[in-house]
Parts: structure tokens; C-alpha cells; sequence
């Protein structure tokens, strides 16, 4: 968009650079995938690390700002029926991402806790995983993002900014709020 010769970032510009850094993530989850796959042993600390960026940076931060502000928006409008069509899929395809990453802690936690038989069940998470965020990103960038930006004028693609801008300003205080009540509702022994 051109403003007084300015372009000013349509609000699918910050959801497209959040998709570079998840697909670095999966990149990483792709070698451990791999290790595993190779007779190595499970690197917890790197589940759960992978664990907490689906769930805080993935989901929560990026899926978001999707789902509660562009999403939303995009219902106000008259969507052509492959439009909505595809942002159906594109929801439905959160929720499985988050049923994932929720098998993915089960089964990470029984292999920690003694069961070797969990290790494939790590395994198939990991691999649906680093298997569909490619696949997911590619449908966003390249079929939806783009196209949809025509449903608003100036003022709405503006206001989605911004609100993006509020959103993510308030996601870091959220999560350590979080990381610290955690840690004071645990047993101190």
C-alpha cells in the first residue's frame, strides 16, 4: 500500500517473517527427527524447547494473531468459498498442529519416565510436525495471505497492524507471567 509515497507493511508482512523462524525451528527439529531416526537416543532438552516455541511462538504468538485478528476480520467480510474454504483448512490445520505438540510432550515424558516404546511415538509427532509447517506456510503465503489483503481498504489492512503491533507487545509479559506463577505454585521442598 502507498501512502503520501510511503509503503506502509500490510499486516500478513509480520505473519510471513514469523514463518522464516518456524521454519528454522523445523529445520532443527528435522535433524533431531533424523538423529532419532538413526538408533539416537532422545535429546529432551531439545523437545522441550521445540515444545515451547510451538506452543508460545507457533501457536500462541503467530497462530494468534491469525486466528483472533486476520481470521476475524476476514468473517466481517464476503469471502469467495475458496477463501473461506481455505481458512477453514487452515484452523483445522492449527488444531492438529496443537494435538501434536500435545503427543509430542506425552510421549516424551513416558520415554523420560522408562518407556522405550514411547520413542516412536516421539518420532511420529516429530515427523508430522517438521512434515506439515512446510506444507501449512506454503499454503498461507503463496495461496491465502496475498489474495485476501483485497477484502480491506487502507484503514482496516492499518488498524490489523496496529492491533498485530498491541498483540505481540503484550505476548512476552504473558508468557514470563506465566513461567513465574508456575514456579510459585510448585512445591518447595
Amino acid at each position: 500500500m502507498r501512502a503520501q509515497g510511503v509503503t506502509r507493511m500490510q499486516p500478513i508482512g509480520p505473519l510471513m517473517w514469523e514463518h522464516r523462524l518456524i521454519e528454522r525451528m523445523v529445520v532443527v527439529l528435522r535433524g533431531e527427527l533424523d538423529r532419532l531416526l538413526a538408533g539416537g537416543g532422545i535429546d529432551a532438552l531439545l523437545i522441550d524447547a521445540g515444545v515451547d516455541f510451538f506452543r508460545t511462538y507457533a501457536d500462541r504468538t503467530h497462530h494468534g494473531k491469525e486466528e483472533d485478528i486476520l481470521f476475524r476480520e476476514l468473517l466481517r467480510k464476503p469471502l469467495t468459498p475458496e477463501h473461506r474454504r481455505t481458512m477453514d483448512e487452515l484452523v483445522t490445520e492449527h488444531v492438529q498442529g496443537r494435538q501434536h505438540v500435545k503427543g509430542l510432550v506425552a510421549a516424551k515424558e513416558r520415554v523420560v519416565g522408562g518407556d522405550a516404546h514411547a520413542v516412536d511415538e516421539v518420532r511420529s509427532h516429530l515427523a508430522w510436525l517438521v512434515d506439515f509447517y512446510p506444507l501449512h506456510i506454503a499454503k498461507e503465503d503463496k495461496r491465502f495471505f496475498h489474495p485476501v489483503m483485497r477484502y480491506f481498504d487502507k484503514k482496516e489492512l492499518d488498524a490489523m497492524l496496529d492491533e498485530m503491533r498491541e498483540f505481540d507487545s503484550r505476548m512476552v509479559h504473558e508468557r514470563y507471567g506465566h513461567v513465574v506463577e508456575g514456579w510459585e505454585r510448585r512445591p518447595r521442598g
